[in-house]
């Protein structure tokens, strides 16, 4: 053997050795999901189907969408996740369709799905991964999670460092105002509200609002109507479907004339999918309502 065959040798050994250990660890890792469950992958899976609106909108967030197979009828968006084939509506689901399209993972969640749904996929052999992001940081772990299982743990992390940073300038530029209070309106028949123990009460959190709730350890207390006029919030955040005033919420309780938040014209409305979804678009939830409490700030 010549001394150049030895080498070219060795270096072609090497770079295979080096070449097969990349793909081992590339192809053989394990994520473990928000209820402790390790989840094995052998390869990034090629076949999604998401069972919840905000999980639809993390693939879609890091340009999976072309990956996906399924979703629900209340995955719209963004508008290309209307067009995917509807496997059902969060709560029930055509099954026989799922097994149809052949996926690889189907991802639940905690809140959104219901044990019974989790137990079938078992049933069915189908590789299942649960999030239950209750707040800012199960955000970030969720979608960290998504980047690490289909092999773009980078590009995810960059994002979410990107996400914080953005909420830590909010963050500080809220104390350079007055601490007012807030009330986070889910639904008015009956009362209920965002509680502390929400991704939502983060919201006023970071824009320095209290919320009259942070007493209740309920995550959506209900609240007699007056009860509210007691707690007299300086603010009211409504997220609604559609372009509503206040009058419509006045129609079903006409005393709320005289809450500080009412006299004041300090009554807000935003989008409802985008702030009551634990998603990619958390940021931009914030951003909105710092801009509509401080709308002279850029």
């Amino acid at each position: 053997m010549t001394k150049r065959t030895f080498l070219f040798l060795s270096v072609f050994i090497l770079f295979f050795s080096c070449t097969k250990n990349k793909q081992e660890k590339l192809e053989n890792f394990k994520v473990k999901d928000d209820l402790g469950n390790s989840i094995s992958f052998s390869k990034p899976p090629q076949r999604i189907i998401t069972l919840a609106p905000n999980l639809t909108e993390m693939i879609y967030d890091l340009d999976l969408g072309k990956n996906l197979v399924g979703n629900t009828t209340y995955c719209d968006y963004p508008a290309a996740a209307r067009n995917v084939d509807k496997v059902g509506d969060m709560l029930t689901f055509n099954f026989e369709k799922i097994v149809t399209l052949k996926p690889d993972i189907v991802f639940i969640t905690v809140e959104g799905n219901t044990k019974e749904t989790y137990e079938k996929f078992g049933e069915l052999g189908i590789k299942i991964f649960v999030s239950n992001p209750r707040n800012f940081t199960g955000i970030k772990k969720t979608y960290l999670d998504l980047g690490k299982i289909f092999g773009i743990e980078e590009k995810a992390k960059r994002k979410v460092a990107a996400w914080d940073s953005l909420v830590t300038k909010l963050s500080t530029e809220s104390k350079n105002y007055p601490e007012a209070s807030a009330m986070f309106l889910i639904d008015t028949r009956p009362v209920m509200i965002a509680g502390k123990n929400t991704f939502i009460n983060e919201y006023l959190e970071i824009c320095g609002l209290k919320n009259i709730a942070a007493d209740s350890p309920l995550n959506y207390p209900m609240f007699s109507r007056e009860e509210i006029l007691r707690r007299n919030p300086d603010y009211i955040i409504y997220p609604t479907g559609s372009n509503e005033d206040f009058l419509s919420v006045l129609k079903i309780y006409p005393e709320w004339k005289n809450l500080k938040a009412v006299k004041n014209h300090h009554v807000l409305f935003v989008d409802r999918n985008l702030f009551t979804r634990p998603g990619p678009r958390f940021v931009q939830a914030v951003g909105i309502l710092f801009n509509l409490l401080h709308p002279t700030v850029k």
